[in-house]
């Protein structure tokens, strides 16, 4: 491996970072209005979650965009199978985040029943879930 990708790589690896935040920060919010809904009925709630919703399915189609580029750069590259792992959990992210999108432009109650609020749940794991694997182990090049 070069210094010119090594750097690039460096340069760019806290930007994915910067964008896989918002997926986690928004999917985890969505999931704190829908319990608040839960909570106190106030149909507000599911407004925000809803709000919430998409600003995490905007970022996450970031995220996964970047996945999706940084999996076929690196084919043959050490970390592979984690950047497939990524990339995995990233798209059923957003994939359920979009069904959980549909589900909360429902009628408030409808909206976060069992099942919006087992897609929320989800969605946040995920999210999280894919920081992990993003950002468990260094980057080639970095200090350990």
């Amino acid at each position: 491996m070069d210094v010119a990708s090594t750097t690039v790589r460096l340069i760019l690896r806290p930007l994915h970072g910067i964008i896989l935040a918002f997926p986690i920060s928004l999917f985890s919010a969505a999931l704190a209005t829908d319990i608040a809904y839960l909570r106190t009925a106030e149909i507000q709630w599911t407004n925000f979650s809803a709000w919430l919703i998409v600003g995490a399915l905007v970022f996450g189609g970031l995220a996964l965009a970047w996945a999706l580029v940084a999996l076929f750069l690196g084919r043959g590259q050490p970390g592979e199978k984690a950047r497939l792992a990524h990339l995995g959990a990233v798209a059923l992210m957003w994939l359920l985040g979009l069904v959980n999108a549909f589900k909360h432009s429902q009628d408030a109650w409808s909206s976060v029943g069992a099942f919006g609020l087992t897609l929320s749940i989800l969605c946040a794991v995920l999210a999280l879930a894919a920081g992990v694997i993003a950002y468990s182990r260094p980057a080639p090049g970095e200090a350990r």
